[in-house]
């Protein structure tokens, strides 16, 4: 159980990077609270708020299937996947010209974690998978 630790830290700094541009982006607005109707300030809130609804869910499911001894490719697999939808997701949702390709991709890989660790669990839970 050492795989899932280094993709949590890395999602941590992702998320603290994500915060501190949308402080500065509050300061420099002068927003103390909402988005006051800017899109800027608006497109930062959402993707701040997105990773923080999505982030501890997934990492709790691959940390379940880490701990019920799944094969470390599939840790990093899923660890990876939610690494880099997440980094997609933020991108493309940040650009004022949005690309939604960025965000479908992005949304797509985070439900991949989802949907592979919850399948997991419930095959391993099973028996029919072993871990």
């Amino acid at each position: 159980m050492h795989i899932l630790p280094v993709y949590a830290s890395l999602l941590a700094l992702l998320f603290v990077a994500l915060s501190v541009r949308t402080l500065r982006l509050r300061h420099s607005l002068r927003i103390a609270i909402g988005d006051a109707g800017n899109e800027r300030m608006l497109r930062a809130m959402r993707v701040h708020s997105n990773f923080a609804e999505y982030v501890p869910f997934c990492l709790l499911l691959v940390y379940l299937v880490e701990v019920r001894g799944a094969h470390a490719l599939l840790v990093h697999g899923l660890g990876l996947c939610l690494l880099v939808g997440r980094a997609v997701h933020a991108w493309g949702v940040s650009q004022a010209r949005e690309n939604f390709r960025f965000r479908v991709a992005g949304m797509a890989m985070t439900f991949t974690t989802l949907l592979v660790s919850a399948a997991y669990l419930l095959l391993a839970s099973t028996g029919i998978v072993r871990g």
